[in-house]
């Protein structure tokens, strides 16, 4: 996939950009550049395909409530995350104009991904991008909300279909929130890995 309209539109919002053939290469640079850090991860299948967490964690301080550790339970693991210097985290949806949309339960991943740290990186592979906005937004909803409402294993309507959003009511529910990034926000860096391969959902 050719990254270049979608980089400009991008770098015009405000972000740095880095583009990767492989999500080998993309681990290297963050390997490199992230060093002596407290680090926080959100929930993310890309983050845990590429096994950033285990690289990371050999040479920075890393919370991931996927990865519990030293007693500490899931959400004191999201809180000291959410506290950290740099946060990685992946999209639901990527639109080629640049906006940036994800979809939360919790919601400490979407409230990471907005302020509070250094720097965030956030990782996607070629499959979360959309021509326009409202296919971002639609990819969102209809593919990457059910298929992690699949892989938590709650009864949600998409969850048992396994084909679109609902709206649904039900207790279970994984999408709370539903934000998108128009522009960089102020007083944070954020940078954009771009992959060249298909990861996550």
């Amino acid at each position: 996939m050719n990254f270049t309209r979608l980089t400009e539109n991008l770098k015009a919002r405000g972000f740095a950009v880095s583009a990767f053939e492989t999500a080998r290469d993309a681990t290297a640079y963050l390997n490199g550049a992230i060093d002596g850090k407290t680090v926080g991860f959100g929930g993310s299948v890309t983050l845990d395909k590429m096994g950033l967490y285990e690289v990371l964690a050999t040479h920075n301080t890393c919370f991931w409530h996927w990865r519990e550790r030293d007693g500490k339970s899931a959400k004191e693991l999201r809180d000291a995350g959410n506290a950290a210097e740099v946060y990685l985290s992946s999209v639901n949806g990527m639109a080629e104009s640049g906006e940036i949309i994800n979809i939360d339960g919790t919601c400490n991943r979407v409230a990471a991904t907005m302020y509070g740290h250094e720097r965030v990186y956030l990782v996607l592979g070629k499959n979360k991008i959309a021509p326009t906005y409202e296919a971002a937004l639609w990819r969102a909803r209809n593919i990457a909300a059910p298929k992690n409402a699949q892989r938590l294993g709650v009864k949600t309507p998409c969850a048992v279909q396994g084909d679109r959003c609902y709206d649904c009511k039900s207790e279970g529910r994984i999408c709370r929130a539903l934000t998108v990034l128009w522009e960089k926000p102020n007083g944070m860096d954020v940078e954009i890995i771009l992959i060249n391969e298909n990861l996550g959902y």
